[in-house]
């Protein structure tokens, strides 16, 4: 006979937060509205001021407190991890939302290839995400699903594991960003295979000023050198990719018919997107706590190809928006 209180679910799912009172409550009410019901929910709290710990005491949620003097990405990740029961572990931010109450079974589904080692699903942005990042999101994350795809990309803004293979191979907590991307490398190396879902969909709220589109970017970019330190980026491919993707970002907001609205904000995007990266190339100095801390404190694929649709209708959010009120 089983016994329940041993019992492992299925899932358990590890969300990062850090002051996130805006965005919880969406993220886990949709979790609640899942056609998977047997998984645990994870916050792993670096220090939150607001009121995410007193939204997170409204669900099941099991909280993991990480002190900020420890905060790095990998280590966050680590922490929950650690403490999911799960078989596979379910990594989603806390700014984010599932679009369709079988996320999960979309994003768990592909796990059934015991080759795979992680999959990633599908992300689009809300309206206070900038058009360059829209297109971004487009790029990478297309409408066609890809179960064992040729390249190592990740995204753990929406992702899962297999738990038993990253206790053998922790994720890195020395990187200032893409411990995601390092993972999936060492996982691709190791003869895994990496997953694509696009029907597990989610929104990715993005709200930033130009100056934290750049901290994001050259945080990124200091880790890129850390996983390939033959990499580089030159002020000529600084300038080379603003104009490059500038030009695509126009081309597509002229089809959109929002050229004179978008203009001036593409061109600010990839310009704080590109110096960022470059003089995330060019740092030279430690990669220490309080480098982790400064950051976080204060190809497009199968292009000619189309997707099904969805006969699953999406999460209808409003309604818990008009019992609040």
């Amino acid at each position: 006979m089983t016994n329940n209180k041993t019992r492992k679910p299925r899932c358990s799912i590890v969300i990062r937060a850090f002051n996130e009172e805006e965005h919880l409550g969406r993220l886990l009410t949709g979790i609640m509205q899942q056609t998977i019901q047997d998984r645990e929910i994870i916050l792993v709290d670096s220090g939150s001021t607001d009121a995410t710990l007193e939204i997170a005491s409204n669900f099941p949620v099991k909280i993991v407190q990480i002190n900020p003097a420890e905060f790095t990405f990998g280590r966050s990740l680590n922490r929950g991890v650690a403490a999911a029961a799960g078989e596979f572990v379910v990594i989603i931010s806390a700014h984010c939302y599932p679009v369709y109450p079988d996320w999960l079974e979309q994003l768990l589904k592909p796990f059934e290839d015991s080759r795979v080692a992680v999959c990633y699903g599908k992300q689009r942005g809300a309206e206070t995400n900038h058009y360059s990042e829209h297109q971004f999101f487009r790029n990478y994350f297309p409408d066609i699903s890809q179960l064992n795809q040729g390249q190592p990309y990740t995204h753990n803004a929406n992702a899962a594991i297999r738990k038993s293979l990253w206790e053998g191979h922790p994720y890195d907590e020395q990187l200032t960003g893409l411990e995601d991307l390092a993972w999936s490398s060492w996982a691709k190396e190791q003869g895994y295979s990496i997953a694509y879902a696009a029907d597990a969909e989610i929104i990715h709220i993005h709200l930033e000023t130009m100056k934290q589109v750049h901290n994001r970017y050259r945080r990124e970019a200091i880790a890129m050198k850390q996983i390939l330190p033959a990499s580089q980026f030159s002020i000529r491919n600084m300038i080379s990719m603003i104009i490059r993707k500038s030009v695509k970002d126009i081309s597509q907001a002229r089809r959109d018919r929002v050229l004179l609205k978008e203009i001036p904000n593409i061109l600010r995007f990839r310009v704080f997107q590109y110096l960022g990266t470059w003089q995330g190339y060019r740092y030279s100095g430690k990669i220490d706590l309080q480098l982790h801390q400064q950051f976080y404190y204060p190809p497009q694929l199968l292009s000619d190809k189309f997707p099904e649709e969805r006969a699953v209708e999406p999460i209808n959010y409003r309604i818990e928006v008009d019992k609040e009120h």
